[in-house]
C-alpha cells in the first residue's frame, strides 16, 4: 500500500507521522523548503501531550521520485490546488484515490450529487474545473479535518488536539477503497468514520469557518471573543443562517442548530482561527472555499447572501491591503 501526503505542514505531517510509525503502509510526504530539509536530517518530530517521536519518513519535493500512489492525501490549502496539478500528474495511476482535505466547499461538491446541479462546478473552489479535468472526481475521497495541530518548528509538528478525520464517498456508497483507508487510519490512532453524507459533515465545519475565519481576520478577535460579543455574535449568526437556508437547499439536514454550533465555537475559547494565523504571517487567507464559494452556491439555489456578501467584501480587501503591505 503506498500512499503520499502532498503537502507535509501541520496536518499533513501528523497524518503522515502517524501513518509512517504504525509503518502498514509505504507513506512518502512532499514539502519543500526548511521543513523537508529537517525532516530529511532529521525525521520527523511529533509532538503530542508530554510525548516526542521522531519519525523516519521519505519526504520529497518531487512527485516524480515517488511514482504512482493507491493514496493521494492533499493536505494544502484549497487555493494551493490549481498550482500543483502538474506536479501531482506523477503520483496518479489507473486506481489512485485522492483525499481531499480542504477546508470549506470541496471542487467536486456536486459529483454524484443527483438532482438539478449534478456535475456543476464550482468556480470559486475550481477555476475553469482544471482540478476537476485533471484529477478527475471519480478519485475523490471527502475528508473532514478536525485535528488541530502546527509546525512548531521546520520538521517539528506539535499535536494540539483532535483525531477525527471523517471520509466519505461522494456518491454515499461505503467502497472497499474508502473503507480500506478507514482501517488504515484507525489502526494508526486516528478516528475516521465512514460517512453516507459527507456533504453534511463538511456543512457543520463550514458553518464556523465561513463566519468566524473572515470576522477574526478582520477583528484580530478570538472565537471566545467573537462569542461574547453580542453584536459581532449577531453577524456571525446571520451568516450562517444564510448558509444554513444554501444547505438546505442543496438537501443537507444539520443535527445541531446554529446557537449549539456558535456555543460549541465560544467553549474551544481563547482561539485563533487559522485565517487570523494566516493573516498575522503573511500568508494567503483561505477565502474562495471558506466564503466566496458559498456565496455561489447561493446564486445558484437563488437564496439571498446579504450578510455573507458584506463580510466577503470586507475581508477581500483586508487581504488585498495585507498583500500590498507585504511586498
Amino acid at each position: 500500500m503506498k500512499i503520499c501526503i502532498f503537502g507535509a505542514g501541520a496536518i499533513g505531517g501528523l497524518v503522515g507521522a502517524k501513518l509512517a510509525l504504525k509503518g502498514d503502509a509505504e507513506v512518502s510526504l512532499i514539502a519543500r523548503g526548511p521543513h523537508l530539509e529537517a525532516m530529511r536530517k532529521n525525521g520527523l518530530i511529533l509532538r503530542e501531550a508530554e510525548t516526542e517521536t521522531t519519525v523516519k519518513v521519505a519526504a520529497t519535493s518531487d512527485a516524480k521520485e515517488l511514482g504512482p500512489q493507491d493514496y493521494v492525501f492533499l493536505a494544502l490549502k484549497a487555493h494551493s490546488i490549481p498550482g500543483i496539478l502538474d506536479s501531482l500528474k506523477p503520483l496518479i495511476g489507473p486506481d489512485t484515490a485522492v483525499v481531499t482535505g480542504q477546508n470549506g466547499v470541496p471542487w467536486w461538491y456536486f459529483y454524484k450529487q443527483s438532482g438539478a446541479y449534478e456535475n456543476q462546478r464550482i468556480e470559486a473552489v475550481d477555476p475553469g474545473g482544471c482540478i476537476w479535468d485533471m484529477i478527475g472526481p471519480e478519485r475523490a475521497i471527502g475528508c473532514v479535518v478536525h485535528p488541530a495541530a502546527e509546525i512548531e518548528a521546520p520538521g517539528i509538528i506539535r499535536h494540539v488536539e483532535g483525531d477525527r478525520l471523517p471520509l466519505g464517498e461522494p456518491s454515499g456508497e461505503k467502497t472497499e477503497r474508502v473503507s480500506r483507508l478507514a482501517e488504515i487510519l484507525v489502526a494508526c490512532g486516528i478516528r475516521a468514520p465512514v460517512r453516507p453524507q459527507i456533504r453534511s459533515e463538511i456543512w457543520v465545519k463550514l458553518w464556523g469557518n465561513l463566519s468566524f475565519n473572515p470576522i477574526s481576520a478582520l477583528t484580530g478577535a478570538t472565537l471566545e471573543q467573537i462569542c461574547a460579543d453580542e453584536a459581532v455574535r449577531a453577524v456571525a449568526r446571520a451568516m450562517m443562517v444564510e448558509a444554513q437556508a444554501i444547505a438546505e437547499a442543496l438537501g443537507i439536514k444539520f443535527a445541531i442548530d446554529v446557537d449549539k454550533r456558535i456555543a460549541g465555537a465560544a467553549a474551544v475559547g481563547a482561539h485563533k482561527t487559522s485565517m487570523l494565523q494566516d493573516l498575522e504571517l503573511g500568508r494567503p487567507l483561505e477565502i474562495d472555499a471558506l466564503v466566496t464559494a458559498v456565496q455561489e452556491l447561493g446564486r445558484l439555489t437563488q437564496k439571498p447572501t446579504p450578510t455573507i456578501d458584506t463580510v466577503l467584501a470586507l475581508i477581500r480587501q483586508r487581504a488585498a491591503i495585507a498583500a500590498q503591505s507585504s511586498r
